[in-house]
């Protein structure tokens, strides 16, 4: 027993590091996480619906109006692997609304851009800044209690998907009635006021795990990361596989939409969303089930619900109706997964959520940017029709991984006491005394 003791104390000091907080937070203060979330997302997707009119406005050519859209990724998959880590270092409270300043300033830039330069400039800054997202989802994933964790980040990270499923038909109505600069200098305004209330609600001071490290140490750590804890390695792949689909749907479906025999004006398009957004809510109590250890159970209902949704979806040219039914089915799935995605990989290192979740959200990242490309391509060859084959093929992979690999590993409910035990023990036990396969059994073991 005396010698479990120098363990439980330093699994105590790494609680205490990753959960350090001034109280419980607030209903009030989730849903102005989630708020700001969806309003920094948004940032990055207002642009899709405005490319013909920004490039009217600015001369722009076809060839250079797509890069809008590209830099702007480019600029977030950059955020996401040099600023988002930066949330184990820094006090989060001053990145947080750091980041939204000059998220506003950035989106002014762009409202106010004279030429395509300028243009490109300011929507590399929004993607690099729009990483608040991730700031955000792992502090309120470090302020929750343990056993609220899950619930906590469902509400949150709704917030994400509801401002991408939003996007789209607010930057068409807002560009309908004032310009497509308009779409941005509202932004940047709701984005000041966004600062401003994050400053005065979030807690002052929040103690980091690697304060006082270097910049580079904190980099090379979230890479090693990648390589030590194998629920982050399994749910990055979940990531990358469930938004490869969802990016092929989102991307490709205003293509037949929009030309004959439907076609359908940009707005009644955006109402799309609106139905998204239904399912995507209605995920957002997964977080609750991750946090009652029914994680596994949650990820594979959903993938199947994922597969099968494209079954309805591949009936577009008969039927809106069930278009709409396959839109819930799918958004749902994916928010479902997400939000037990983003659950489980905090409570395997609650010391160093930011780390894990830029990690993490590298692999969401690619696949968007793979499901996109991929997507288009297949319409181009085969039409609506092999848009969806594709789409329903990533989701079969994503279901066989987990019957696969996935389905066989225990997974910790929200708590994940042992695996902050473990991970104290192996930092308390001198390397040439330490177990590390009982030290990762004692992990798992749940």
């Amino acid at each position: 027993m005396a010698e479990a003791r120098p363990a439980q104390e330093a699994a105590k000091d790494a609680n205490k590091a990753g959960n350090a907080t001034t109280g419980p937070l607030s209903p009030a203060i989730v849903v102005l996480f989630a708020v700001a979330c969806g309003l920094s997302v948004a940032n990055i997707y207002f642009a899709q619906p405005l490319l013909d009119t920004m490039a009217q406005d600015l001369s722009i050519t076809p060839a250079v109006i797509g890069g809008v859209v590209t830099l702007t990724q480019v600029g977030y998959a950059f955020g996401l692997i040099l600023i988002v880590p930066l949330g184990d270092l820094w006090d989060r409270r001053k990145l947080i609304v750091g980041q939204t300043v000059l998220s506003a300033a950035a989106l002014a830039v762009v409202g106010t851009a004279p030429n395509a330069a300028v243009l490109l400039f300011g929507m590399v800054l929004v993607g690099l800044l729009a990483v608040v997202i991730q700031v955000l989802v792992a502090y309120a994933a470090t302020l929750a209690a343990p056993a609220a964790r899950g619930r906590t980040i469902g509400t949150v990270t709704s917030g994400v998907v509801s401002g991408i499923l939003l996007a789209r038909f607010a930057a068409g109505a807002l560009a309908d009635l004032g310009g497509w600069r308009v779409v941005y200098l509202t932004s940047a305004a709701l984005t000041l006021v966004l600062a401003a209330l994050l400053a005065r609600a979030l807690p002052r001071h929040q103690p980091q795990a690697m304060t006082g490290s270097s910049y580079a140490r904190l980099l090379r750590s979230t890479v090693a990361l990648l390589v030590e804890e194998p629920v982050l390695r399994e749910r990055a792949v979940f990531a990358l596989l469930i938004f490869a689909s969802f990016s092929a749907f989102w991307s490709s479906v205003v293509l037949p939409l929009a030309s004959p025999p439907l076609s359908l004006s940009h707005t009644t398009i955006g109402m799309l969303g609106i139905a998204g957004l239904a399912g995507a809510l209605a995920a957002r109590n997964s977080g609750r089930l991750a946090d009652r250890g029914w994680a596994q159970r949650t990820t594979g209902l959903s993938l199947m619900l994922m597969l099968a949704g494209w079954i309805p979806i591949a009936c577009l040219d008969s039927s809106l109706w069930l278009v709409l039914a396959g839109v819930v089915m799918i958004d749902f799935a994916v928010q479902a997964v997400h939000v037990t995605n983003q659950s489980l990989i905090v409570a395997t290192r609650p010391d160093a959520p930011s780390r894990l979740i830029g990690a993490y959200m590298v692999f969401y990242s690619i696949g968007s940017g793979l499901g996109a490309i991929g997507s288009t391509m297949a319409y181009a060859a085969t039409g609506w029709i092999g848009v969806c084959v594709l789409g329903a093929a990533i989701s079969a992979c994503a279901l066989l991984y987990w019957v696969v690999v996935v389905s066989r590993t225990p997974v910790p409910a929200g708590e994940a006491v042992q695996p902050v035990i473990a991970s104290a023990a192996k930092q308390s036990i001198p390397p040439h005394m330490r177990n590390d396969g009982l030290l990762r059994r004692l992990r798992s073991s749940q």
